[in-house]
């Protein structure tokens, strides 16, 4: 109970400290930028589109044109001069780039036999203001290595800045590092809040679990997708940079078609699940193997995956709306959690090939179902809170009203044997059972309320109903029935009416069984780690490991008393005899500091 409110305080603190974080960065991002000397540059001059006419460029842009190859002619529309670089940033296309002054540089591989030489990946050149000097003609050729894409938005895939040899990163961290945070704060949300809340919650479930697998996965997606001109910055092989950048992609997709696969609960929509996940294991293992032959790399074979992905996508929505229509109160929460993602991933599926709308619509997505499942999460929490709340009350009445079952269960045991020693006194003598009638009527009206003590009794107490019921005891038996005891420590509690019942044993059943009677001894101590109390008697004995005799008496009044001061006390008694010696037993009360 108290975990579990403990940990809804920790993620709402953790959720608070992030939010804080990433405002302040944002702030200090914010004034920070102002010392950064980034300019996009581009190419005043001329430009012909594959191979067509000769066109004047237009100010401040590049082309605007779909195009396979385009030449670019004239003059930087920003002068270099001393520490300035040009910086040159190509995303999966060719670029060639020449001077007036013999200066070139390019990311064509022509002439490299690897399997993957018309792959051009992400990359990041830098060219020094002494190669490029005010006034020096530059030609640009790029071509578009994937015929089938259109690159009339060329600032997508190339990209030409002033800076110097830090601008990136300056860059980087005025622009992404709202975007930095965010994405750490989803994943972190991914591998720790959702899976030990849901540990916390019920053992492992695989609800959150599942989300949480898809949350890490969608913050380390949103992050490579929408920093794509910066990979190359710790990543430096140009494939492995794109191939980073689509591979999150696709396992972002596998992990939410996990989520959904996990919450469906009929077999028909499971088996369509785990056909969806087939699907896509495969077609991901089919374009790595496409990759690697140098058939066709990832970005190449991405429009036909995305495809695939939306379709995938739909058949597990389908799943869930009729899982939800069948108003599964589970599958309604998963149903409005998936939507925001569904919605936004068909969107960025028809914006790769449209192109209405500069961005990814997935971030948005994904934040919303993360602030619903936030919502969830923390509404579960608290009905968790209050159920164990609930079971703690529950347990207690119950345990209440089996102490109330035991004590009615000795009660009458111990008023039924003491009415029948006095009504042995009566015919044998009259004045000692008058005697033992007021004695015990004294004893009724002094303890009756005892009797109904529910909690632990000092031990006192407890000495003080064993000393009056020997006293009827000795009445009763005379001569026969020896007392002896041999307190050595009381400083302890145990549960009432706990140690009486050996004491009737010792009495009845092993000195009163006896031709010539005995002796019973009622002793205390104290040892490192417990308190004892030993009832003893030197009676008929019997033998422990023989099961109870079919004898007309009720055994259950031991088994009570043993329950109760497990329960109560922790404790333990042990019972030794031996025919014809007698019956030792023993109670082991642990002490409070070594439990």
């Amino acid at each position: 109970m108290l975990k579990s409110r403990t940990f809804s305080y920790i993620l709402l603190g953790m959720l608070g400290l992030m939010f804080i974080g990433m405002c302040v960065s944002i702030f200090f991002s914010s004034g920070y930028s102002e010392g950064i000397d980034a300019k996009i540059v581009s190419i005043n001059g001329k430009y012909s589109v594959d191979g067509g006419e000769w066109k004047d460029t237009v100010p401040g842009k590049m082309v605007e044109e779909n195009f396979s190859e385009v030449k670019v002619k004239g003059t930087l529309s920003t002068d270099l001069a001393g520490e300035d670089v040009l910086i040159i940033s190509a995303r999966n296309i060719w670029f060639d780039l020449k001077t007036s002054n013999n200066y070139h540089t390019t990311n064509f591989r022509a002439n490299d036999e690897t399997a993957l030489k018309n792959t051009p990946g992400y990359s990041i050149n830098y060219v020094h203001s002494e190669f490029i000097r005010t006034g020096t003609k530059v030609e640009l050729t790029l071509k578009n290595p994937y015929p089938m894409f259109s690159v009339k938005n060329l600032d997508n895939f190339f990209e030409l800045a002033k800076g110097n040899g830090s601008t990136l990163y300056e860059m980087f961290i005025q622009s992404k590092t709202p975007l930095l945070l965010g994405c750490i704060l989803i994943c972190l949300f991914g591998l720790i809040a959702f899976p030990i809340a849901g540990f916390v919650i019920g053992g492992i479930d695989y609800r959150y679990l599942s989300f949480g697998i898809m949350c890490f996965f969608a913050g380390v997606y949103i992050f490579f997708d929408d920093t794509d001109s910066y990979i190359q910055l710790w990543i430096h092989n140009e494939v492995l940079c794109m191939v980073t950048d689509v591979i999150t992609n696709y396992m972002f997709a596998i992990s939410a078609a996990i989520y959904i696969k996990t919450n469906l609960q009929k077999d028909s929509h499971k088996t369509a699940a785990n056909l969806v996940l087939i699907g896509l294991a495969g077609a991901v293992t089919a374009i790595s193997l496409l990759h690697m032959t140098g058939t066709a790399d990832y970005y190449a074979t991405e429009p036909y995956m995305l495809i695939f992905i939306a379709l995938s996508a739909t058949v597990c929505t389908v799943c869930i709306i009729r899982e939800a229509i069948s108003k599964n109160r589970e599958a309604i929460s998963v149903l409005i959690s998936w939507i925001p993602i569904f919605i936004t991933l068909i969107l960025d599926g028809i914006n790769s090939f449209v192109y209405f709308w500069h961005g990814r619509f997935i971030p948005a997505g994904v934040a919303i179902t993360l602030v619903y499942q936030l919502v969830m999460l923390i509404i579960d929490l608290r009905a968790q809170y209050k159920e164990a709340i609930r079971y703690q009350e529950v347990q207690k009445e119950l345990y209440e009203a089996r102490v109330s079952i035991m004590v009615s269960q000795i009660q009458p045991h111990f008023l039924y044997n003491s009415l029948t020693s006095i009504a042995m006194m009566c015919t044998k003598d009259p004045q000692l059972a008058k005697k033992a009638t007021i004695n015990f009527a004294d004893y009724l009206r002094g303890n009756m309320n005892s009797l109904k003590e529910k909690n632990p009794v000092p031990f006192r107490q407890e000495l003080e109903h064993l000393k009056k019921y020997l006293m009827l005891e000795q009445m009763r038996f005379g001569d026969m029935l020896n007392i002896e005891y041999d307190i050595q420590a009381t400083d302890f509690v145990l549960p009432q009416l706990s140690v009486q019942p050996l004491v009737e044993n010792a009495v009845k059943h092993g000195v009163g069984m006896k031709e010539d009677g005995g002796t019973v001894k009622i002793s205390t101590r104290e040892t490192p780690e417990f308190y004892e109390v030993i009832v003893s008697d030197d009676g008929v004995g019997f033998d422990t490991s023989a099961p109870h005799k079919n004898d007309g008496r009720s055994h259950v009044g031991m088994e009570n008393v043993k329950q109760r001061l497990k329960d109560m006390c922790d404790a333990e008694v042990v019972i030794e005899s031996e025919i014809g010696k007698g019956t030792v037993s023993t109670i082991f009360i642990p002490k409070e500091d070594t439990k």
